[in-house]
């Protein structure tokens, strides 16, 4: 008994890592059953995010499935780059061709949220602000020297950082960057633009796991058929060996 309680501490360690990671991170707080959110993360990725980063895991019939969508909903409204609504979610700009324009291919952004976390995808997409030295005049908090344009510009609007000076590990005075300020508005308001990133990250969220919350629904009914297995085989191993013990 003590050693398999042992080896289901030591199997969740990565989680528990996973889970403590990137905790300078704004909290995302995104809710995978809000369909209306995942819809309106949707119709933000393919308008803002599908021209250069596909999803080419997830199909668009089985999105439209999961998030409440019809699939001529999603044929009309979502569907830009491809003619079927069983095709995966690819985009039409070639390996080489993102190469020759960005250094490196736009990556798939199909399991991002799981490989770098719901939080830093969060942060990620408001901590935008202006840096000239940069090719696309940006830089991000989240990543450092970032090699991507500000696409949801329109919608934040423009960031400055707001700097304060420390003092380094030699005793030197530094400048770093405190927080970030909106120098010219977007389409949205702070609050509204704060929600759509939230939205977008949960739509990312259910991309890199559509089937999370059927998983999670049928853990529950394994782990209760679980612990009552094990009243029954400690009873059952209690009767084969009394007469040992």
């Amino acid at each position: 008994m003590k050693k398999l309680i042992i080896a289901f501490v030591i199997s969740l360690l990565p989680v528990l890592a996973y889970a403590n990671e990137g905790g300078h991170y704004d909290k995302a707080n995104i809710d995978p059953t809000d369909q209306a959110s995942l819809q309106r993360g949707a119709k933000l990725f393919v308008n803002y995010c599908l021209s250069c980063h596909s999803a080419k895991y997830e199909r668009y019939n089985r999105m439209a499935r999961d998030i409440g969508l019809t699939d001529a909903q999603v044929k009309q409204n979502l569907m830009f780059a491809s003619e079927k609504v069983g095709e995966t979610m690819t985009i039409a700009m070639h390996g080489a061709d993102a190469k020759k324009w960005f250094g490196n291919p736009p990556p798939d952004l199909s399991v991002i949220a799981r490989s770098r976390g719901v939080d830093y995808l969060y942060t990620y997409l408001r901590t935008f602000y202006q840096d000239d030295k940069r090719p696309f005049g940006v830089n991000n908090l989240a990543f450092k020297d970032v090699g991507m344009p500000a696409v949801l510009e329109e919608l934040q609007g423009i960031q400055k950082p707001v700097y304060k000076t420390v003092q380094n590990a030699e005793g030197d005075d530094e400048q770093v960057i405190e927080g970030l300020e909106l120098v010219k508005p977007g389409k949205m308001s702070p609050a509204e633009y704060d929600q759509a990133a939230r939205d977008l990250v949960n739509f990312l969220a259910y991309v890199a796991e559509p089937v999370k919350l059927e998983r999670q629904r049928l853990g529950i009914y394994v782990l209760l058929f679980l612990a009552v297995f094990f009243v029954i085989a400690y009873a059952l191993k209690k009767e084969y060996w009394k007469d040992v013990h």
